[in-house]
């Protein structure tokens, strides 16, 4: 329905959708239609004659008469007709063509859009030009395409139009008088089609510095086609007929549909279009992948519907293409109830299983067949969508497309759409009946499911006439019933549980044993790569073959290959994709506020309020109290004393009240690497590059204790619940018996060592949780593991940096882990699948960080402190501080207080400004 409205033009009566399924249309002439009354009476009918590649159309000026449609292959004689001029001297002229036919279609009767009526029989009729001189022409082009519309091979046909249509764009070029200013620069010329649903258009493509054209070869729609390049805002490369031709333009965010579809001919030139204009763009726009899109619908920074729809982009569905239209679930699965209860599992349809396998009794059936089925087996003998099905759902808005589709006729009356229930029935009990809806059901346009054109749909058993889709009982009209299944898209079920159905459609599910184990198994051919039609040398059995894979339906691309995480569900924030119904999504979605949430509610919204100022950070304090970098930073609990270690040996003890240095303590020549602060604030722990891990009493003013465990370099301390995880560059995190109370005694310990957690090489950095469950560690050479605290066992190992891993944490709830290397990117990882969900490219290294798991604050490598969207990519603040790289980030629970070490031996104090 999209693209019905993007391509909605003033009322014309012909269109592409008149013509066949791959027919090309050519070139037109005014002309009459020259009709006899039987005597010598003549009437003349002026209109658009229309040559394409398998028809002659007739379009009449006068509304009332219908426009004329005979098949080339119809066609039993085409010739001139000379003019009757008595005087033997005079050269013959031709005054018109002549068609002798078997059949004629008539379209659109009294301007009525409906059945094609075909009136069988010899027929002739007798056409002239307005501009008589190209007649011989016409008729020339007719006798071409008549020969090839004869032969008795379809691949012989499709060859000799094919050489006709690159003959003619042979013979035109790109009109630069289109041009929109004279100052342009064109960089490139192609040739290609315009795709709209079910129809191409070929002609040329020209893009330049400021605009990219494109040029019908028969000055349909219009002469020119022109997107202005700053407009546009996404693009994409597609798949079209399987093969990788397409590229898809859009001069918007959200739209649905895009302002521009284009098949090249040649996957060089579309990559050279895609290509320039993403170039052209890349300061305008960022690209996203599908993990960052996952990671912004993880996070509730957007809807079901948006994240469904971005999908459905990054895997090849469009609009433009109906064999690869957009898809989306069925979620309810109540249409009986007088009130749809979206409080109750039972109102939802289980979006782990494909609709295939809702039904029990009928899966059976399916799996028996599939057993005693030769190779290649599937389950489903039809797809979840296909061009037939969205324009099932589509007729009453789309009615040319219907009858384009099905040959100028509609369904049958008692198979159409006529029903919401009756159709969630079929799906759940049909035989062949396996099809998903449409983005449609969840947008806020309700005229597809009214008869609002009075369109004549048929009469079914009974004697009553196809009108408006019948809705459930719980929908007062279908405004409700659209509005009803927004709600439950958003809800708190469909959220829980949306990443299953994602894992049957776009992920790893769909394909090998885990889509066998789904029960999601569809034909070989619907699959990306399921053939290659460039290998198969019939041309007969080429066409027959592609021309079946578009009919019946395309699977997306695969997106994922792991199964893809569970939406994280917010505490005090309900989904909503218009504002109007944000009373409504509030009480179905888990954003009611708990009883328990007093002073939790207060430190979150400190949290957040700081993190949202984080842009507006202004130093407080700047003081140099080192020799060498400062590597750690740890705070005592009412934040007056500051520690800090360093590669110069020492751990300093800074006062911020009276801004003085208070202590300096040497443990070794060796540099420190890290510190922290026990609880009690009695005990300050430090790493060193000595090996050895050192215990400062802060009340005696003297080291404490010593652990020697590690053959190499400890490179971080974390301590939580009595546990002490040590790092080292000997490939060991390491975990101690590390109970606060024991240490700030005057008695020593022994440290018992409960865990040792190998690796492949040297760690350099860890990082826990908030509740200490799960260890993060980054590797010298670029892996992440995270480990299970509690069984001291490996949950994943990601191999994410080209290098080193400067600095890792986990999110505030514990779902995402990131981390910066010093192959200048920072990296988001999944705690639950393990997956990489988003890479973003830094200028240069970064150092440390803090983050809220939507927003970075990060050191730089020039010395500045940069403010990150991680789900957006990129920079958004940069705010001057170190004159060297930033190497120690330190954060208070509020979020409201920063300190940061750098190279330059200086500590700087911030806060953020509100």
């Amino acid at each position: 329905m999209a693209f019905i409205r993007k391509k909605e033009r003033p009322k014309e009566r012909f269109s592409l959708l008149l013509l066949d399924l791959e027919e090309y249309y050519f070139e037109q002439h005014t002309a009459y239609n020259v009709i006899s009354n039987g005597t010598n009476q003549k009437r003349r009918i002026r209109g658009s004659l229309k040559i394409c590649s398998k028809s002659i159309i007739f379009e009449p000026e006068p509304a009332a008469e219908p426009i004329l449609k005979i098949p080339l292959r119809d066609c039993k004689l085409i010739e001139g007709v000379e003019e009757n001029d008595q005087n033997p001297f005079n050269e013959s002229k031709l005054v018109g063509l002549s068609i002798a036919c078997k059949q004629v279609f008539l379209i659109k009767e009294s301007n009525i859009v409906a059945p094609y009526r075909i009136e069988r029989g010899d027929q002739r009729f007798f056409f002239q030009l307005d501009l008589s001189r190209k007649t011989e022409d016409v008729i020339q082009t007719l006798l071409q395409l008549h020969r090839a519309s004869c032969l008795n091979k379809l691949g012989d046909q499709t060859a000799m139009i094919a050489a006709n249509l690159q003959s003619r764009l042979a013979r035109t070029s790109f009109d630069k008088n289109s041009f929109q200013s004279v100052s342009e620069k064109p960089h490139m010329e192609c040739e290609a089609e315009m795709v709209t649903p079910l129809v191409t258009n070929p002609g040329h493509v020209c893009i330049t510095d400021q605009n990219l054209y494109f040029q019908p070869l028969n000055g349909y729609p219009e002469q020119v086609v022109k997107i202005m390049l700053h407009s546009v805002r996404r693009i994409y490369k597609r798949r079209h007929g399987l093969r990788p031709l397409g590229l898809e333009v859009f001069c918007s965010e959200n739209d649905l549909c895009s302002d521009i579809y284009l098949k090249v001919y040649n996957t060089k030139d579309r990559d050279e279009l895609y290509y320039y204009i993403a170039t052209f763009l890349e300061n305008h726009m960022v690209e996203q992948t599908a993990e960052s899109y996952m990671l912004q619908w993880q996070r509730g920074h957007i809807s079901n519907y948006q994240y469904l729809l971005h999908l459905n982009n990054l895997a090849d569905r469009s609009c433009n293409d109906l064999s690869q239209y957009p898809v989306f679930p069925w979620v309810i699965a109540d249409y009986t109830s007088t009130e749809l209860d979206l409080r109750n599992p039972a109102s939802f349809r289980d979006l782990s299983k494909p609709v295939g396998a809702l039904n029990k009794e009928r899966l059976e059936r399916l799996l028996a067949r599939y057993r005693d089925m030769p190779d290649p087996k599937f389950m489903y003998g039809s797809h979840y969508s296909s061009p037939g099905y969205v324009l099932f759902y589509l007729v009453r808005v789309a009615p040319e497309y219907m009858l384009c589709l099905q040959n100028g006729r509609y369904d049958h009356a008692d198979r159409m759409f006529n029903s919401i229930s009756e159709t969630w029935k079929n799906c759940l009990e049909g035989a062949t009946d396996f099809k998903e809806l449409i983005p449609e059901f969840y947008g806020n346009d309700a005229s597809f499911l009214e008869n609002n054109l009075n369109l004549d749909l048929g009469k079914r058993q009974g004697g009553r006439m196809v009108g408006d889709v019948s809705m459930p009982p719980w929908a007062s009209d279908t405004r409700d019933f659209l509005q009803k299944c927004q709600q439950a898209l958003e809800s708190q079920y469909v959220s829980e549980h949306l990443h299953e159905w994602i894992d049957l459609i776009f992920g790893y599910k769909q394909r090998g044993s885990e889509a066998i184990g789904a029960h999601n198994v569809f034909h070989p051919l619907t699959y990306e790569g399921g053939i290659d039609c460039d290998s198969i040398e019939d041309p007969d059995q080429k066409i027959a073959m592609l021309t079946q894979i578009l009919e019946f339906g395309q699977t997306p691309k695969q997106l994922f290959t792991t199964p893809h995480p569970q939406r994280i569900m917010p505490r005090f924030q309900s989904m909503s994709r218009t504002p109007s119904q944000n009373a409504s999504l509030s009480e179905l979605s888990p954003a009611s506020i708990s009883e328990d949430s007093s002073f939790e509610d207060l430190t979150e919204e400190s949290r957040k309020m700081a993190w949202n100022h984080m842009s507006k950070l202004k130093m407080v304090a700047d003081h140099k109290i080192h020799k060498e970098a400062i590597t750690g930073i740890a705070v005592t609990r009412a934040g007056l004393s500051v520690f800090t270690s360093s590669q110069d040996s020492t751990l300093k003890m800074f006062s911020k009240d009276s801004s003085s240095l208070q202590r300096s303590i040497s443990f070794s020549n060796m540099a420190l690497s890290s510190c922290l602060i026990l609880p009690e604030d009695a005990t300050v722990v430090c790493s060193s590059w000595d090996n050895n891990v050192y215990f400062y009493s802060i009340a005696y003013g003297r080291r404490q204790d010593t652990i020697m465990g590690h053959d190499d370099a400890v490179s971080k301390v974390c301590w939580k619940e009595n546990r002490l995880y040590t790092a080292s560059w000997d490939s060991t995190v390491k975990v101690w018996r590390c109970i606060a109370a024991e240490v700030s005694s005057s008695r020593r310990g022994p440290f018992e060592l409960l865990a040792e957690l190998e690796h492949d090489a040297g760690v350099n950095t860890i990082s826990l949780n908030q509740a200490g469950t799960l260890l993060a560690s980054g590797t010298k050479e670029g892996a992440i593991s995270i480990w299970d605290t509690t069984s001291s066992s490996l949950v994943h190992q990601i191999q994410c940096h080209s290098g080193k891993i400067h600095d890792i944490a986990f999110s505030p709830d514990s779902r995402h882990v990131l981390s910066s290397g010093e192959d200048c990117s920072l990296k988001v990882v999944d705690v639950q699948t393990g997956m990489l969900l988003s890479s973003v490219a830094a200028d240069e290294p970064q150092r440390c960080f803090c983050w809220d798991g939507n927003t970075v604050l990060s050191g730089g490598g020039t010395g500045d402190l940069l403010v990150w969207d991680i789900m957006a990519g990129r920079v958004t603040h940069r705010i001057p501080g170190h004159s060297g790289p930033v190497t120690a980030m330190w954060m208070n629970e509020q979020c409201s207080s920063i300190i940061t070490g750098g190279e330059d031996k200086h500590l700087i104090f911030w806060k953020p400004q509100y």
